[in-house]
């Protein structure tokens, strides 16, 4: 029984410290850098639970809340689209969004693999 009791302290503990860093959308106006990701993760799942399709508008972000719709424009030709925010990431430094292959595709920065972006939470 005191074993029981410990594990649920400790656990009850490790919740505690466990944080969630996700930030409040309301406002959300960055500017940085833009990549995409596609065939290699097709099908496997996103940090939401949801299965990863490269052909839908979705994308990675650090800290936004999952189902937080956001207009990504490519700076450099001003081509834009709505995603939505389904997963974690980006996992490389100095990256601020991971979109989908087809939203990179409407941002035309296929070829590029990168591009200076705006982000925009949307209310």
């Amino acid at each position: 029984m005191n074993r029981l009791l410990g594990a649920c302290a400790l656990l009850s503990l490790l919740a505690g410290c466990a944080s969630t860093d996700t930030i409040d959308p309301h406002g959300y106006d960055q500017t940085g850098v833009a990549s995409y990701y596609g065939a290699k993760h097709h099908g496997k799942r996103t940090a939401s639970g949801e299965p990863f399709n490269q052909n839908s508008l979705t994308a990675a972000h650090r800290q936004l809340p999952f189902g937080t719709r956001v207009k990504v424009t490519n700076l450099k030709n001003d081509e834009s689209v709505v995603v939505r925010i389904n997963d974690r990431g980006p996992h490389t430094r100095g990256r601020l969004i991971d979109v989908s292959r087809e939203a990179a595709e409407q941002l035309g920065m296929l070829r590029s693999g990168t591009a200076r972006v705006r982000v925009q939470a949307l209310d």
